[in-house]
């Protein structure tokens, strides 16, 4: 069964929950899913997949979280090119705007967005964003 890596990062459990349901829509979709943190994802293992999918929620000013998504994200810039990357998140308030950022700086390393835009929720995933984060993770697993 081919695997898809969703890499994230979760702080209370939200975001947890929407990698978990972007997991069942690979699963559905008929392959695997492979959970990782940003600490025990490996950039080079992306380097051969056409696709991925990455989850953080917004921190502090509308960011990604800094001490491990960050980096992790600007090492895989320079692998996803030509790739389809799905996006997804977790907010408190603001809106969406980290989700905006994350999206265009994928795009400008030539990624390919999942859906043309991340899947986002304000607090706890709801039954859309449920349903949402299932159909990002289909199109991350057919792509």
């Amino acid at each position: 069964m081919d695997k898809v890596y969703v890499i994230f990062w979760t702080q209370g459990g939200n975001t947890g929950a929407m990698a978990q349901a972007v997991g069942d829509g690979i699963t559905e979709a008929g392959k695997e899913p492979v959970f990782l943190q940003p600490g025990e994802a490996n950039v080079a293992d992306l380097k051969d997949v056409t696709a991925f999918a990455m989850g953080c929620p917004a921190m502090g000013d509308e960011v990604l979280e800094e001490s491990e998504m960050e980096p992790f994200v600007a090492e895989a810039e320079s692998v996803v090119a030509g790739k389809t990357v799905g996006l997804f998140g977790s907010y408190g308030w603001g809106d969406g705007q980290w989700m905006r950022d994350w999206v265009d700086r994928m795009t400008k390393a030539g990624a390919k967005i999942a859906g043309d835009e991340g899947v986002i929720c304000q607090e706890a995933p709801d039954e859309d964003a449920i349903a949402a984060c299932k159909e990002l993770g289909k199109a991350v697993a057919n792509a």
